[in-house]
């Protein structure tokens, strides 16, 4: 069982001063990395899964991470951002300024479905597939509703996109794969912020599937049509 953010405070960080309470923060930056791997690694599955799940303590991690910041403050520190930290909040600073997203996805063999959402004073979205292009329903999952665009942008953001790796690959983990699935996310903005992409070759961040969910891809259909 996780404990609550304040729960956290009272156990690890009470009474610390900031050069403590600086390491605490390290350590807990440190636990969100390899919670985070062990997720994204190929093998992350096929050993049944301890409870807290890796995503439930990952969830509770960045929270004490966020108290353990605040108690950094309240000790007089000042908390300076990391360049992967200054990514994140530069992609979450920009996130409303989204005006295309572009999410690719396939193989060699089967070609390349995108998926285009394309964020004006309304939403559009549609799905190409070589030459052919279909018009793409989107629901909000809680709602069942369909995606504004600012529900759509509040989901984006649920899913800390700005915290994935520019590129993903199987050889972080030691494996190399021929062929099978490749992928590329592209960012296009209003406001003259250069594109972002973030790309992989059979190799995913932890919550991939929530991003096929939300361009309405359905993982269970896909197999079954295998």
């Amino acid at each position: 069982m996780m404990i609550s953010p304040e729960g956290y405070y009272e156990e690890h960080l009470k009474g610390k001063n900031k050069e403590q309470i600086m390491t605490v923060i390290r350590g807990l930056k440190q636990e969100i990395g390899r919670l985070k791997n062990a997720m994204e690694s190929p093998d992350y599955g096929v050993k049944p899964i301890m409870h807290p799940s890796e995503d439930t303590r990952l969830h509770w991690t960045r929270e004490y991470l966020e108290r353990a910041k605040q108690a950094f403050a309240e000790a007089g520190g000042t908390y300076t951002l990391s360049k992967s930290e200054e990514k994140v909040a530069d992609f979450d600073a920009n996130m409303d300024a989204i005006c295309k997203i572009t999410f690719s996805i396939g193989g060699f063999f089967g070609g390349y479905r995108s998926y285009v959402v394309e964020l004006s004073d309304r939403l559009k979205a549609y799905t190409k597939l070589w030459e052919d292009e279909e018009p793409l329903s989107l629901l909000d999952g809680d709602n069942e509703e369909p995606f504004t665009k600012d529900t759509f942008i509040a989901a984006l953001r649920d899913l800390r996109i700005g915290e994935w790796l520019r590129r993903y690959s199987t050889k972080r983990f030691g494996y190399t794969v021929c062929d099978g699935t490749q992928w590329e996310l592209e960012f296009e903005y209003s406001n003259g912020h250069k594109p972002v992409r973030f790309d992989g070759d059979n190799s995913y961040p932890y919550n991939f599937d929530k991003l096929q969910m939300l361009f309405g891809i359905d993982e269970t259909e896909e197999d079954e049509d295998e």
